[in-house]
C-alpha cells in the first residue's frame, strides 16, 4: 500500500473517537477506491423499518435489530448473481479480518434460493465463514429499496443505513478494508 492511501486512513482512524466525524462521507470519501469509489456515503443515517428474514438452517427467524451494536455490511444475493459469485468470497475475505464484536457481514439470499441451492453455492466457493440466511419473499430487499443484485448496504451500530453499493465491488481491496477499520476503529 502507498503511502497517499495510508494518509487518509490514518486521518480516519484519529478522529475514531468522534462517531459524527468518522462516519461523515467527507471522512470516508477519500478512503474510496478502484470499484468502491461506487460506493455511495450518506449525509444522514437513513433509518429502516425492521423485516424478518429466515435464519440458514433451522427455519427461525431474525430482523436487522438482533445486529445492533455493530456495524454491518448487509450484502442481498442470488444463487443465480454471476458477480455475487464472483464478490461473495471477498466479502467472506472481510468477516474473517474484521468479524467480531464491532463488525459482521450479514448474507441475505434474496428471492427464489433453496436452502439446498444456497449451500452448494457456498461449497463450490469455499465459503465457510458467512451466514446463509434467507430473505424468500424478498421483503427486507424490499425495505431497502433492493432492485437489482448484488446490493451491499453499511449499517450503523444503530442499524441505520450509512452507506450503499450497487452492483459487485472488490470487497478484499485495501479501500475496503481501509473503510471497514476506519468504522471499527471508532468504536473503540
Amino acid at each position: 500500500m502507498r503511502l497517499f492511501r495510508l494518509i487518509p486512513l490514518y486521518m480516519a482512524l484519529a478522529l475514531g473517537a468522534n462517531a459524527a466525524l468518522a462516519t461523515d462521507a467527507e471522512t470516508l470519501g477519500p478512503l474510496r477506491e478502484g470499484t468502491l469509489k461506487r460506493l455511495i456515503l450518506h449525509k444522514e443515517p437513513k433509518p429502516h423499518t425492521l423485516v424478518e428474514f429466515q435464519l440458514e438452517d433451522d427455519g427461525g427467524t431474525a430482523t436487522l435489530a438482533d445486529y445492533q451494536g455493530k456495524y454491518v455490511l448487509l450484502n442481498f444475493w442470488a444463487t443465480w448473481c454471476a458477480p455475487c459469485r464472483k464478490e461473495m468470497p471477498q466479502i467472506a475475505e472481510l468477516q474473517a479480518e474484521f468479524g467480531g464484536d464491532k463488525f459482521e457481514v450479514l448474507t441475505l439470499a434474496t428471492g427464489r434460493n433453496s436452502p439446498a441451492g444456497i449451500k452448494k453455492f457456498f461449497e463450490e466457493n469455499n465459503i465457510e465463514n458467512l451466514p446463509r440466511h434467507q430473505d424468500p419473499g424478498s421483503a427486507v430487499a424490499r425495505e431497502f429499496g433492493v432492485i437489482a443484485l448484488p446490493i451491499t448496504v453499511i449499517l450503523d451500530p444503530d442499524g441505520n443505513e450509512i452507506a450503499r453499493l450497487i452492483g459487485d465491488a472488490e470487497w478484499n481491496s485495501d479501500s475496503a478494508k481501509a473503510i471497514i477499520a476506519a468504522l471499527v476503529a471508532e468504536e473503540s
